[in-house]
Formats: C-alpha cells, structure tokens, sequence
C-alpha cells in the first residue's frame, strides 16, 4: 500500500519535520535538490545546457540548490528567478544567495537562448490559484522549446489535490517528487503532464511527523498478497455461493462475463437468476454455473427469495435491462436483502430513478458506476462529476453510505472516509463487457470473506491487473473483456506462486 497525500497533508507533514523533528527546512531542502540533481544525471538526459526556472516559494529553493549542484559537477546551467521579490521565502533567497556566492549568475534574458533541459521549479504542490498573465506565458514558452523538461516535486499549473490544470501547466517528461506522491500525480489529465513520477525519500515520515494516516491510498504489485487465502482443507461451500441478478433478452453475455470473473476470482459456486431465453446461452458458455431461469413476463418473488438465502453475495444489473421487471427485482433486493450487494450497470440506471431507496435498504452496498451512471445518480453534468472525481465519489458515498467505485481512467473507491486510488489497467479496457468483468470480480472475493471496502478496492486494481495481463497478450486494439475475466485467474495465479 502506498499513501497518497494532497497539498495540505503534504505542507503538514514538511512543517511537522521542522518544528517537532528538528530537521532543518534548508536540510530538507538540499536533500530534494539532490534528488532531482541524480535524476537528471541518471536519467539520460543531455546536459549540456540545463535552465532551472525558480519561483518565489521554497520550490524555487530547490530550484536555487539544484542549479548549484549541477554546476558543481560540471553541468553548463542557467538559472533564473521568475517570481516576485516581495513573496520570496527565507528559504529560497538564502539558496539564490548561495548560488551568487558560489559564482552562479542569475539570468534575467534566458529566453534568448536553446536549452537540452528545463528544469520546472517555478510553483510546486501549494499552487492553489489559476496560471496567468506573464507565468501563463511561461508555461507556453517552456512547453513550445521542444526539450526534455523535469519538474521539481510537481509541474508548474497542476493541482496536487485533483490533477486539474490550473489555467496553464507546464508538460514534464520527468517529475521528482518528495517523500510521497501527490493525488494530483495520479489522476488526470495530472498524471500526463507529470510524465515518469520518480519518489525520492528526503526524510520525511508519516507517523513520526504526523499523528494520523492519510485517508488516499494506492495498491502496487506487493499488495497481491491481500488475495484471500486458500485452505488445504476446503470444499466449494468455504470459498463462498455468488447469486447474480443479470442478463435480458440480448444481454446473455453480460451475464457470462460477470458469471466467469466470479469464478475466475476464486469463488465457490455462482448462481446466475436470469430471463429464461439466457439458459442456453449461459449453460452452454458456462457449465459450471448454476441457472436459474424466470419468465421474463412476472419474475417470480418467490423464486428470487430462495435465490437470495442461498447466497452469501449479491450482484445486479449485468444486462438486467431497465423494463418492468428488472425495476421490481432491484426493489426486493433492496428491501430484503442484509448482505453484500455490488449494484452494476442497468441496476445503477434504474436506481437512479430513485436513488433514495439506498437510505431503506440494510444491505452492504457496493455501486460502480462509470461517469454516466454517476451522472444520472446525481443529476449532474459530466464536467460536475469530472471536476474533482475524489470529491464527487466520496460525497456519494457518504450521502447514501454506500461504497462507491466510480469508474474512469483512475478508479476511484470511496466509503466516505477512506479513498483508494487505482494506478492498474489501460485503455484496452474500454470496451464493452470490461464493467461487467469487474462486478463479477468484486462479488467473487466478496464471497471469500473480504470485506465490502477491501473487496471494492482490491477488485479494482485486480481487474486492471487483469486487463495489463490481456493487453500484453492480445494488444490494446484487439482485447476483449472476457480475456480479461481469463486473466484474472492468471494473475491470481501469480500471487499464490509468490506465497509457495
């Protein structure tokens, strides 16, 4: 697990090493200098003319230091302050101060000249205003030299809240951050104008500098050891009995995609409740699963009941269509049902309907929508739902208590309080089938014992595990989602290999 911190949990825990640790800002500041300065010697950059751009805050410090460290061993550099000497921090003139000393020139007209590498040192993680005026400019400038560009802790124009551009950002290849990464590295459009995000430890810590644990977080290849165990000692019945609500006429592949990742994600048996012209289809598809098949004209409540007390897990909406029927199925669930529910695709559209039905049901509820749905859940706008995806996930969730996994480029799972952050998958996956893999998924390590956030989360970054593994097989253009559902037995696969 790795945390991920906003400006404020970042400026926190800088101003806690200070004061409480004792750790010199200037200490700090030269360690992050020479992090970005070994990065760019390391990193196959040509050198031979370097400009570092520095601005009126600390980053501009390291801006300051980073200039003279590259002089010292060697490297033609430039620098320039492009802030106001009026807003400069103690910090970053006693670093300008040094650089006069050691005999760097301060350039004023460094515009007129061709650079190998821009160094951005210009705002770092505190900018919270939009770039303009002549800084917009720069940034234009910077981005239009057609040199390689690093920036220092994030680019010049990106929020480190929410990734937004802030008016103008400057385009990095290369940006070396500081103890953690930022929420604004991760997500987009942020996470393109980063480029390659390198994390250099400067001796910064979470819990010795602060006294709580950031709410962010993100999953890496070491985290598939949270994959529920298997027992010597089992039987299908230990690994748990999934019950999916899915499939309408025409949408019997909805219902198999979502059937498959269940058991591809290590459940015990999968029950698929569907319209009775799906049973050939999905018998066919999917022996092992077990169908049971209603008259589409009046879907027996009955029928549904039994269904729901065999099951351990719940999921609804895989091609269930938004007819009458559908609706009727989706308002017993939610009325009579007390464990986990994952409440996908058609099921979404029809609560959106009514959205209040989730303050009557007493249900753990996992939503996952994609940006669509959201939008019908919350009678919002794309641009509403897009503007701050953590925002518009967490709030949801903390409205209705439910677990939201709102779906896009970076999934983002919230119940209210904590926030993972998904980094896995690519853009292969967008196709159709890929959201009905991963509710199958969820339910899947859902009936292994996971809990409803744990499951959430770690279904995510499974399935896009799972989707990295079918691109590099099949390639981005031609993947489909049920190579996907195949994957993820393949790379759960690899996480029992590593526990052998």
């Amino acid at each position: 697990m790795e945390f991920l911190l906003n400006a404020e949990l970042m400026k926190r825990c800088d101003r806690d090493t200070i004061e409480k640790i004792g750790i010199p800002s200037l200490v700090l500041m030269e360690r992050a200098a020479l992090g970005v300065a070994e990065e760019l010697t390391a990193g196959g950059f040509d050198l031979s003319s370097v400009l570092v751009l520095c601005g009126s805050g600390n980053n501009g410090g390291d801006g300051f230091a980073v200039a003279r460290i590259l002089e010292e061993r060697g490297v033609r550099v430039t620098a320039a302050f492009v802030g106001r000497e009026e807003s400069m921090t103690a910090e970053t003139a006693a670093q300008r101060r040094i650089c006069e000393n050691c005999g760097i020139k301060i350039s004023s007209n460094f515009m007129n000249h061709e650079y190998t590498v821009i160094v951005d040192a210009m705002f770092g993680v505190g900018l919270s205003r939009p770039v303009e005026g002549r800084y917009a400019e720069l940034v234009d400038w910077v981005n239009q030299q057609g040199c390689a560009v690093v920036a220092v802790d994030i680019p010049s124009g990106v929020s480190a809240d929410s990734g937004r551009v802030l008016g103008a950002a400057v385009r990095a290849d290369l940006t070396v951050t500081f103890a953690y990464r930022k929420i604004g590295q991760i997500l987009y459009p942020g996470a393109q104008y980063c480029g390659r995000v390198v994390c250099r430890d400067i001796g910064i810590r979470i819990g010795r500098s602060y006294s709580g644990l950031p709410s962010m977080f993100t999953y890496g290849e070491e985290d598939l050891e949270r994959a529920p165990k298997r027992r010597p000692y089992s039987n299908k019945g230990t690994y748990g009995k999934v019950l999916l609500i899915a499939g309408s006429q025409g949408m019997s592949g909805a219902a198999v995609l979502a059937a498959t990742a269940a058991y591809r994600s290590g459940c015990g048996l999968v029950r698929v409740f569907t319209p009775e012209c799906n049973r050939t289809v999905l018998q066919t598809a999917l022996p092992e699963a077990i169908v049971t098949a209603w008259d589409p004209r009046q879907p027996s409540l009955e029928e549904l009941e039994r269904a729901l007390q065999w099951s351990d897990v719940a999921g609804f909406g895989s091609g269930c269509g938004t007819g009458p029927a559908a609706r009727r199925l989706l308002d017993y669930v939610l009325r009579h049902y007390r464990k986990p529910l994952v409440i996908d695709a058609d099921g979404l559209n029809l609560l959106a309907e009514g959205p209040e039905l989730l303050y009557e049901t007493e249900a753990p509820v996992i939503l996952t929508p994609h940006v669509g749905e959201m939008m019908r859940l919350t009678d919002g706008t794309k641009e509403e739902v897009l503007e701050d995806i953590l925002r518009s996930a967490r709030q949801f969730a903390r409205e209705y208590k439910v677990i939201c996994a709102l779906k896009d480029a970076r999934t983002v799972v919230s119940d209210g309080v904590r926030t993972f952050v998904n980094t896995s998958g690519n853009h292969g996956m967008a196709a159709g089938g890929s959201g009905d893999v991963l509710a199958g998924v969820i339910c899947g390590l859902l009936a292994q014992g996971m809990t409803p956030f744990d499951a959430a989360a770690f279904g995510v970054y499974l399935h896009g595990l799972a989707g990295d593994r079918a691109r590099r097989e099949y390639g981005a253009y031609g993947m489909l989602a049920g190579e996907i559902a195949r994957a993820v037995g393949e790379v759960l696969k690899e996480a029992d290999r590593r526990r052998t």
